[in-house]
């Protein structure tokens, strides 16, 4: 293509440079200087960096790219046709730097591996089902979940523990509040029990360092509740790892020391937050796992999904009818658990997959008349105008919205609200508390750069604090900095997501930054160590998936973004525990909750395949 186009093209932010590049490489390879294969490359790359997986020329043939200078897409048919000719296109099997699929989506070889493989996974492991003895997992139901309560809702927790017993892949959805962490330390239980003879190695993963604490701290929690054996308690395992680490990271190489030639030494693989697991690394993941051990995949599928690419939760949950079995399975369920699951429902399909999947429906945070819970749950059905009924409904005090300030009074009006919501954590005197005020309150921005970005409201945030004399800001390490972790160190053990504090270490009056680690206690570094990181007083509504606080403010920008979707306004929201002000213009929320987020990916079709 026209050297001269192609920097208009880079200019408007159609394509970058990576995409050219690649584009003009793959042009050189096919040998014919033809148009169509250039824009399907540069297409195909920008959409894996916006998180698709795959090109759907639906999406973009036919459309004007610069039509001032008669540039235009492709028609889809002719230009699928141009592919399939071409030396670098290949399908399913071939070894091609691009694959065209069944269905005529582009992928980049590697992601249509990954999604291959993936799928072939859970194809494998749908299909084995496991036979446990009925009269102990009879037992042990009972005594880990109680006796059957006689609600008006099966008790899907349960359910989800007879689905994982029986199946060598489960996968648990549920939102904040429903017990997803009470689900995971029962089923481990259970699994320990069924068993006894030769103890189960299970590894906890989550896909951050920051989860990982999180799910050690509440799994240490639930085990003090659990109605089992201290035998058995002993045996749960007593530490989650980010996957990275799980797989044994070499430093430099997007490679591990654990894969389909070495494989981990495990049973059984919990995965927590699985929302936020892009396609490449579950790929990596599943293709480390003994072909005889079991993976349960935990997480919110309304959540957002991983910033890297693919939506992969979501898919496998979009993939069939949650909570719905086949008839078979429906027998094994109601043989084992009075539990009662509508039998029409168990006849709606014939998809294998939904026999492994549970959506956890009983929230145990947010009661019916929580507005937290009727904002979330409008927001999930993408009813904006009932979301914001329920906003401006004078009964529900946990959550409300107001008008975003404008650009010249947003600092007026966050010092308002600041100077409270950091002050606990700023006049405490030792690191523990200083931590634990901290993630009380958090201000949670849709954007990163702009007036409404974290990036300004974080500058602006240091300039209140400073100018009330709480901080002194005119260091770069003044005591009170609170940083987060933007990239792994594994040298360090200090992960993306960690969250640390900057104070004066009693010991030598020197500044050290403070970071929770999984054990209650504190570690501390010399700020010279500490690798790339951001301050923190503000985070993205991307960064804060897998934290909860106690008061979330979620500031939403003046104007229509189209970073601005439902499953952004859900996790913002649902991260807070007990109050959620909303900072945004109605007509803005509205359309973002309008706003569903589509990543492109054929996951979904192939596993719909997966039939009984």
């Amino acid at each position: 293509m026209d050297k001269k186009l192609t920097e208009i093209l880079i200019r408007k932010g159609t394509f970058s440079h990576l995409d050219i590049h690649f584009a003009e490489f793959m042009q050189k390879l096919d040998g014919r200087n033809d148009t169509g294969i250039f824009l399907a490359a540069a297409s195909v790359s920008s959409s894996n960096r916006q998180g698709h997986i795959c090109l759907d020329f639906s999406r973009i043939a036919d459309r004007p790219l610069l039509p001032e200078y008669d540039l235009y897409y492709p028609g889809r048919e002719s230009w699928i046709e141009k592919l399939k000719t071409s030396p670098i296109v290949g399908t399913f099997s071939d070894f091609k730097p691009l694959i065209l699929d069944a269905s005529s989506k582009l992928y980049l070889h590697r992601y249509f591996e990954y999604q291959k493989n993936l799928v072939q996974f859970i194809k494998n492991r749908v299909s084995d089902h496991i036979c446990p003895d009925i009269s102990g997992l009879q037992k042990s139901l009972s005594r880990l979940f109680g006796e059957e309560k006689g609600g008006k809702e099966p008790d899907w927790q349960k359910i989800a523990a007879i689905v994982a017993a029986h199946r060598k892949f489960c996968v648990i959805s549920g939102g904040p509040g429903t017990g997803k962490t009470t689900t995971i330390v029962k089923v481990m239980a259970l699994l320990l029990e069924m068993n006894q003879s030769k103890p189960l190695k299970i590894a906890l993963a989550v896909p951050t360092g920051k989860a990982a604490a999180k799910l050690q701290d509440s799994i240490s929690t639930a085990l003090e509740d659990l109605n089992c054996s201290d035998d058995i308690k002993a045996l749960m395992p007593n530490e989650a790892s980010t996957i990275h680490r799980l797989l044994g990271t070499i430093s430099g190489s997007p490679y591990f020391r654990y894969n389909e030639k070495n494989r981990l030494d495990v049973d059984v693989v919990i995965v927590d937050e699985s929302s936020m697991v892009d396609l490449a690394l579950l790929a990596k993941l599943v293709r480390s796992l003994p072909d005889y051990a079991k993976l349960i995949l935990v997480g919110d599928k309304d959540q957002l999904a991983s910033v890297e690419a693919g939506s992969v939760f979501a898919d496998i949950c979009d993939a069939g009818v949650m909570n719905v079995f086949s008839k078979d399975f429906y027998r094994i369920i109601d043989r084992i658990s009075s539990e009662k699951i509508t039998m029409q429902d168990t006849e709606k399909t014939g998809n294998r997959i939904e026999n492994c999947m549970i959506q956890l429906l009983t929230n145990y945070r947010f009661g019916d008349e929580s507005g937290i819970r009727k904002v979330s749950s409008a927001v999930n059905e993408g009813n904006g105008s009932l979301a914001l009924m329920h906003l401006k409904d004078q009964r529900y005090s946990d959550i409300r919205i107001e008008k975003v300030p404008a650009r010249r009074g947003l600092k007026d009006r966050i010092k308002n609200t600041v100077i409270p919501g950091f002050r606990d954590y700023l006049i405490a005197d030792n690191p523990q508390d200083k931590i634990e005020a901290f993630g009380k309150f958090r201000i949670l921005c849709a954007l990163k750069e702009g007036p409404f970005g974290v990036f300004a409201v974080n500058r602006m945030i240091e300039e209140i604090l400073t100018e009330n004399k709480l901080i002194r800001s005119k260091e770069i390490w003044y005591e009170g900095r609170p940083v987060m972790i933007v990239e792994n160190d594994y040298n360090l053990r200090l992960f993306n997501g960690d969250v640390g504090i900057s104070m004066l270490d009693s010991a030598d009056k020197e500044i050290r930054v403070f970071f929770p680690d999984n054990r209650g206690g504190l570690r501390k570094f010399h700020p010279m160590r500490i690798g790339p990181h951001e301050t923190v007083f503000a985070m993205t509504v991307h960064k804060s998936q897998g934290s909860e606080f106690e008061n979330v403010i979620l500031l939403l920008p003046d104007r229509e973004s189209p970073v601005l979707t439902r499953e952004l306004i859900y996790t913002g929201i649902t991260r807070s525990q007990k109050q959620v002000l909303i900072w945004g213009d109605e007509q803005v929320f509205e359309n973002a909750v309008s706003r569903r987020v589509t990543r492109v990916s054929g996951l979904k079709d192939a596993l719909c395949q997966i039939k009984i």
